[in-house]
């Protein structure tokens, strides 16, 4: 891996661009002591997490980064993988000069990203936590993954070359919003987003990443069957918005199924809608800064 850090010009955000495994990454670091990573699901960025860091910052290292395609990363190179994705963790932590043990915080699709990082680098994992994350009871083995994938690209490419990112991509995003928050309200700046979400990268990487879920699901499963973790503590939050409805409650029985087969425990944040970072950022913090004690493993 090489690697090479630069300040973010200008009047742009505050990070660095690091050289990750060739890939040009959009990386902050901030605060001091600990080491956390939070890594954000499907469509996410770097400041879908601000509402959580001056919590954290007092207390702990804070490390988070977007993906390829993702913020201001360049665009992705190869089809995600759950293993990769850990690997990248692992080197942006490498290229900031943090090799030891840390807290990783994976929300929504980035849980399976957190998961394989923790069975994958036990030395390097001090604690879970899964914030709202994917999950899959019986993942199958998924079928034609290079046509999939090669149709994902194609049609990123078809729809870029039609300017639909730049005139649908800030809408997606506040529809999304809507329905993953409680007040439906983007606390993001017009301007960030319009930078971020009207791009080809970014359209590219999300249909990348959708199209890779089964996958991603299925690796996981084996995972868990040669891959014991460590003897950490793992948190599962689930968001549940307090309507009492058959699919939300259907979500916190799937999330506490999680929990079971993790052997950890189970917290549900409540009124929050998915975006927990975003609606409840204390309950993200506090479970960040206090992971508990490692609970008994079930044996997966």
């Amino acid at each position: 891996m090489t690697a090479r850090a630069n300040p973010v010009p200008g009047a742009a955000p505050p990070g660095w661009i690091l050289r990750v495994g060739g890939v040009p990454l959009h990386v902050l670091r901030e605060g001091a002591g600990p080491v956390c990573v939070l890594s954000g699901g499907l469509g996410l960025s770097w400041f879908d997490w601000d509402a959580v860091i001056p919590l954290l910052t007092p207390h702990r290292t804070v490390v988070r980064f977007d993906r390829p395609g993702y913020g201001l990363s360049a665009p992705p190179v190869v089809a995600p993988t759950a293993a990769t994705e850990a690997e990248r963790i692992r080197r942006v932590l490498d290229a900031l000069g943090l090799h030891g043990p840390c807290t990783v915080a994976g929300h929504s699709l980035a849980g399976f990203h957190a998961e394989a990082f923790a069975r994958l680098y036990p030395e390097r994992t001090a604690a879970l936590l899964l914030v709202d994350a994917s999950v899959e009871e019986a993942p199958r083995t998924p079928t034609a993954s290079g046509l999939r994938t090669a149709a994902a690209r194609a049609l990123a490419t078809a729809l870029t070359a039609a300017a639909v990112p730049y005139a649908l991509g800030p809408t997606g995003r506040r529809l999304l919003w809507s329905a993953t928050t409680l007040d439906g309200r983007d606390p993001a700046p017009t301007p960030l987003v319009r930078r971020t979400y009207r791009t080809g990268r970014m359209l590219r990487a999300a249909l990348l990443e959708n199209t890779r879920y089964p996958d991603m699901a299925d690796e996981i499963r084996e995972l868990r069957a040669r891959r014991p973790l460590p003897a950490v503590p793992v948190t599962v939050l689930a968001a549940y918005d307090g309507s009492g409805s058959r699919r939300a409650l259907h979500w916190l029985r799937r999330q506490l199924l999680l929990a079971n087969v993790l052997g950890a425990r189970f917290k549900i944040v409540t009124p929050s809608g998915h975006l927990i970072m975003i609606d409840r950022p204390r309950a993200v913090a506090s479970a960040l800064l206090d992971p508990g004690i490692p609970l008994g493993r079930v044996r997966t």
